[in-house]
């Protein structure tokens, strides 16, 4: 079960965005990612609980930030509610979509997961609906995946698979690299992996 924690920054102007300690594990029906996120200032500023299913379809998705909350699955395309700070009022909604993303570093291993891409595959095109921080704002948005390569690297508990996605937003065309080895981000635009525990997990 890999352990450990990222540094999040903001990948224009590398502004700290805080920490997100992490750990997740496959297991016999999917994949599951817990993580709490704390403010650059040290505070907590909110979590994350996501597991997917041996298909890499989102089956719950729990988000908080600050008072917000998102409640989500792959349902009908994808349906959350989102709740307000007060408690009081909750709105659902529901998109077309495959999937979603955000700011956390579990939002990549899953579109990978979903994906299931090879070097041989050709460039695939995914439709996410993305919450955006600090209020967890729906926002749907296109982008392209293609593995530009695996690579195997030998480390002192074997060998290592890192793969690199070229991932492109499709309403701007700005591309960047991904770098996932199992079920860990080791680099992506605001994404450090700072520490690791133990070693990846590898999905069958």
């Amino acid at each position: 079960m890999p352990r450990g924690h990222y540094s999040l920054h903001d990948p224009h102007d590398h502004t700290s965005l805080g920490e997100e300690h992490f750990h997740c594990a496959p297991g016999p029906s999917g994949w599951r990612y817990v993580s709490q996120r704390n403010a650059a200032s040290g505070v907590p500023a909110g979590s994350v609980d996501l597991a997917l299913d041996e298909l890499g379809r989102p089956i719950r998705l729990e988000l908080h930030a600050g008072d917000w909350q998102i409640r989500a699955a792959a349902i009908d395309g994808v349906t959350w509610v989102r709740t307000d700070p007060t408690g009081t009022h909750a709105t659902e909604d529901n998109a077309p979509a495959q999937a979603f993303t955000g700011t956390s570093p579990a939002f990549l291993i899953a579109t990978a997961r979903l994906l299931r891409l090879t070097p041989a595959s050709p460039t695939t095109r995914v439709r996410l609906v993305a919450f955006t921080d600090p209020v967890l704002a729906p926002r749907t948005l296109d982008q392209s995946w293609a593995l530009l390569k695996s690579e195997a690297h030998a480390t002192d508990n074997g060998p290592l698979t890192v793969d690199e996605y070229q991932v492109t937003a499709l309403d701007t065309g700005e591309q960047h690299a991904i770098h996932i080895a199992g079920d860990v981000v080791l680099a992506a635009p605001g994404i450090e992996l700072e520490n690791l525990e133990s070693p990846p997990s590898t999905f069958a």
